[in-house]
């Protein structure tokens, strides 16, 4: 019996930078995001809270959109439903910070747009302790990965009351759809439209904590749907 085929290190490897820092942009494009006055920022932060004596991690949302191009984080709870915002920011430019989110565990929610072609990660980060007043390590790892995912659609223009109730679909090499976990298809609906948003100065999936809450504890569709609650 011949041993089981593993992946290269270097796959592994490049997959943990995937998943700790986000989508690697070509240099061409980072360029044009900056020349389009878009500021996407996807890192997150151990931070220590010292009341509470614990640490969380911080990320923030970020991002916004020109009509020929788009970029956008944020961040969902680990099932798939709104989180609060920690604090919302307000500036005199566009496309920038929207909001802070502190939390033990981030499912972040990356996007790029040009035009119509998109790329979508999403990853989960959780902290991992190290032992008895160590300062815990960050553990990221990848929950779906599209790449040049299509949607033949002009949110950003004509189709833009379609916002949020839309996303791109993605194939495998092989030609395969590239199915999305059920509990992160609204968070890629959000984002797409936030990937649209031009000139955006709003948040698109991070909510107040009272709406956020309310979210929360809110039933599915497929979960009304199943109790006779939902209508056809």
């Amino acid at each position: 019996m011949s041993a089981p085929a593993t992946a290269p290190k270097h796959s592994l490897d490049q997959r943990e930078v995937l998943a700790r820092q986000g989508l690697r942009l070509p240099a061409l494009t980072l360029k044009r995001l900056r020349s389009a006055g878009i500021y996407c920022q996807p890192s997150i932060s151990i931070e220590h809270q010292h009341l509470a004596k614990r640490y969380i991690l911080r990320g923030v949302e970020s991002g916004g959109a020109v009509a020929d191009l788009g970029a956008y984080s944020s961040f969902v709870h680990e099932h798939g439903t709104a989180l609060g915002w920690l604090q919302r920011v307000d500036s005199v430019g566009v496309n920038g910070v929207h909001a802070v989110v502190v939390a033990p565990v981030l499912i972040r929610v990356q996007m790029l747009r040009v035009e119509r072609t998109y790329d979508l990660l999403i990853t989960r980060h959780n902290l991992v302790t190290n032992g008895a007043g160590q300062r815990p390590r960050l553990e990221s790892s990848i929950v779906f990965y599209g790449r040049r995912g299509t949607l033949e659609m002009e949110l950003w223009g004509k189709d833009a009351a379609y916002r949020g109730t839309v996303a791109p679909v993605f194939y495998s090499r092989a030609g395969e759809i590239a199915t999305l976990p059920a509990e992160f298809q609204n968070a890629a609906a959000l984002i797409t439209a936030a990937v649209c948003c031009a000139g955006c100065r709003h948040c698109h999936l991070l909510q107040p904590q009272t709406l956020a809450m309310k979210l929360e504890t809110m039933p599915t569709p497929d979960a009304a749907l199943n109790t006779g609650d939902g209508t056809a």
